[in-house]
């Protein structure tokens, strides 16, 4: 009897969890890296197997393998023997307009920066997933500041997608709510409709909020999927998918590429 109970209950837990990651229509995933020991083939397969379609982004900016225009047409070849996946031109730093062409950048399928690289009112160059590189002397105003730079972007830099959105430094991230008001949200939120700039849903960080989905969703703002993992181990968008289910999202209410010609 007690056997029984258990297993029971195990089907049930099971069940459940299937019915939880369930989304009544097709995922794609914009913000994959080929990062770690994640290889072409080894997305192609993860892909096909987690049912989960994937745009690939390339780092493109100062201090990355891509920096150049004339490095674009070797990336634009390696992805060549593997059409199943959108390309995404994943804008380093405030700089990355001087660095490329509008006709290289146009030849991705997709655009995506964040304000995570900035340089400050000080004239610091902030990396703020890295501590040592991140210059905070005082939390409000560099929320502040960090809010501001955010819709700079999106009024001046031509991308489709804001990533890692509502991201803050490990100093920071445990208090949410506390930096990341109704009122700074808006203006964010603002900026992304104004400027018809998605928002990602990030499944690595958990972020942005169910608040700020929310508030966006109501503003008429779309969104997009991502992980920008760190290796090969991710999987499954389970952060994304709650948010869908949550929030009520529904596939009108995500941004979608379209795919360009390569050749």
């Amino acid at each position: 009897m007690k056997k029984s109970f258990i297993l029971l209950t195990a089907v049930i837990l099971i069940v459940i969890s299937s019915c939880t990651r369930k989304v009544p229509f097709p995922l794609t995933d914009l913000h994959v890296h080929l990062k770690g020991k994640l290889t072409l083939k080894d997305a192609a397969e993860k892909s096909q197997n987690e049912k989960i379609n994937y745009g690939i982004a390339v780092n493109c900016g100062i201090g990355f393998p891509v920096h150049t225009d004339a490095q674009i047409d070797s990336v634009l070849a390696t992805f060549r023997e593997y059409p199943q996946f959108l390309l995404a031109m994943q804008a380093e730093g405030r700089e990355w307009l001087t660095n490329f062409s509008k006709e290289s950048i146009n030849r991705f399928d997709y655009v995506f920066t964040d304000a995570m690289t900035f340089t400050d009112e000080k004239g610091r160059r902030n990396r703020i997933w890295i501590p040592s590189e991140t210059w905070i002397d005082d939390e409000q105003q560099f929320m502040e500041y960090l809010v501001n730079t955010i819709v700079k972007i999106m009024n001046n830099e031509p991308i489709d997608v804001y990533v890692n959105s509502t991201y803050l430094p490990a100093q920071m991230a445990d208090r949410y709510n506390l930096f990341w008001t109704p009122e700074r949200m808006d203006r964010v939120i603002t900026a992304a409709k104004n400027n018809n700039v998605a928002i990602e849903i990030n499944n690595r960080f958990r972020i942005p909020s169910a608040d700020f989905i929310k508030r966006a969703k109501k503003a008429g703002v779309k969104f997009t999927v991502g992980t920008n993992n760190a290796d090969e181990n991710f999987s499954g968008a389970d952060y994304a998918i709650k948010m869908i289910r949550k929030c009520r999202l529904t596939q009108d209410d995500f941004f979608m590429p379209v795919k360009k010609d390569r050749n």
